[in-house]
């Protein structure tokens, strides 16, 4: 299965980029932005929805957190397997894909037990916040990188008809 040269492909993965770095754990930016400008009611909203995913993150994370990366383990290096070693396009495809919204991941656990330690102010909630969007952003232009590279070459190296 071509996976790679296929246009429906390359527009889930900007796509999925797209919305990953808008939802900056799972609070749209533009709320930050708005609660910057405007202040009030949307600093309120966005101090209470960043409450609120973060206390529920965090809750998933230490509830269910080694079952979740257990899976998460199995799944992943069985698509590397079948991607890598055995040559399957679409395992490859779905490696690239989905891999790196696990470090984005991380980054966004990472910024909600930030955020658990600290006083919940607009100033700390919006740095926070921008800072885990720029790192998603950097995880996300390293692995569209990454994608394109490899999908490159193996546009390249198969043949029109498959071989």
């Amino acid at each position: 299965m071509r996976s790679f040269s296929n246009l429906w492909y390359w527009i889930a993965l900007a796509v999925m980029w797209s919305s990953v770095s808008h939802w900056v754990m799972g609070v749209p930016y533009d709320l930050v932005t708005r609660a910057r400008r405007v202040g009030g009611q949307s600093e309120q909203d966005l101090l209470d929805i960043v409450r609120i995913n973060s206390n529920r993150l965090l809750y998933i994370v230490d509830t269910s957190g080694l079952i979740i990366m257990a899976v998460c383990c199995f799944v992943f290096s069985g698509l590397a397997i079948l991607g890598f070693f055995y040559g399957v396009e679409f395992a490859q495809a779905i490696f690239l894909l989905l891999f790196p919204a696990c470090f984005v991941m991380l980054v966004n656990i990472s910024a909600a037990r930030r955020l658990r330690r600290q006083e919940a102010t607009l100033e700390t909630v919006s740095k926070t916040l921008t800072r885990c969007r720029v790192f998603t952003q950097i995880i996300g232009m390293f692995a569209i990188l990454v994608t394109a590279f490899w999908g490159m070459y193996q546009n390249f190296t198969v043949g029109v008809l498959g071989w």
